[in-house]
């Protein structure tokens, strides 16, 4: 068995997804036989947080401390360097298979509770393919519990090079505002994009520019919004509905095999929401929140 587990494939005429079952996370997305999504292999764990669920918060929570109706919670220091609690609690629980079907399949989990989230939120992850649209992403929270719930939501995939360069790389981001982040990578302010490197509203090549930064204030259309990535090779778009209200851009130039890759990462909140409260969802007992998002090869 591969290290994530079972995997769940789907297919809709030339797409192919990979979904697997230790993180309900994104393995692998291909089109005609060329990847649009970074892929990992069968005895690979998922190299920096490789097409992972981010839940119940996405990002870093400073210190892994926070405080919600006046109790303060302590959750395990999972990034130990700076000092934080990374990417929620789900990336490495088995989650469970509800439906596969030919072109779909859902997954979900009950976040177990524990000292530094004594909550009860069920998260039900959907994957969908289309042979015209390619992959849609639809997750649905639920707090089954009897008290309200912090929540927070992020995916992690990264886009396929299919051989290229960063510095080939353009980008597109819809966002008119960036987090500036401390040492700890957790943002102590906002800054307008424009005038700065960082402005990315139309096409901008990479370069020698390097990226490990979250964009807010995102333009929609319709309820939508869209961020590109292309390359001399092809590329992909991943859009989002407005529930998603940052991006998060990451472009690692070593990811794993020796090659780099670009990570477009839809999230509901900032990191270290719990403590800003910045974009922060409560779950009342009994109340839900659903988001979708996609990607769709260029």
């Amino acid at each position: 068995m591969a290290l994530t587990g079972l995997q769940f494939p789907i297919a809709a005429g030339d797409h192919r997804v990979t979904v697997v079952e230790v993180g309900a996370g994104l393995r692998s997305y291909v089109v005609g036989g060329k990847d649009v999504t970074f892929t990992y292999g069968d005895d690979d764990l998922p190299p920096g947080g490789c097409g992972a669920v981010l839940v119940p918060w996405p990002n870093r929570l400073r210190g892994g401390t926070y405080s919600f109706d006046r109790v303060t919670y302590q959750l395990p220091l999972t990034e130990p360097g700076p000092g934080n609690a990374i990417h929620g609690l789900g990336r490495w629980a088995r989650w469970t298979a509800i439906r596969h079907e030919p072109a779909a399949v859902t997954l979900a989990l009950d976040i177990p509770p524990q000292p530094g989230w004594p909550f009860e939120v069920r998260v039900e992850v959907s994957y969908e393919l289309h042979p015209e649209h390619g992959l849609a992403v639809t997750t649905v929270a639920r707090n089954t519990g009897s008290r309200r719930a912090p929540f927070g939501a992020g995916f992690h995939p990264y886009l396929s090079l299919r051989g290229r360069s960063l510095a080939e790389v353009t980008l597109q981001v819809p966002a008119t505002q960036r987090l500036v982040t401390d040492d700890a990578r957790i943002p102590v302010g906002v800054q307008s994009v424009m005038g700065t490197a960082y402005d990315l509203r139309r096409r901008r090549r990479l370069r020698d520019l390097r990226l490990d930064d979250a964009f807010t204030q995102l333009h929609t259309d319709h309820g939508r919004g869209v961020a590109q990535m292309r390359t001399p090779a092809g590329g992909a778009t991943v859009w989002f509905d407005e529930s998603f209200r940052y991006v998060q851009v990451y472009t690692p130039d070593l990811l794993a095999r020796g090659l780099p890759a670009v990570a477009v990462e839809p999230m509901t909140c900032a990191a270290d929401a719990f403590n800003s409260r910045s974009g922060l969802l409560v779950l009342e007992p009994g109340g839900s929140w659903t988001g979708t998002w996609g990607i769709q090869p260029i």
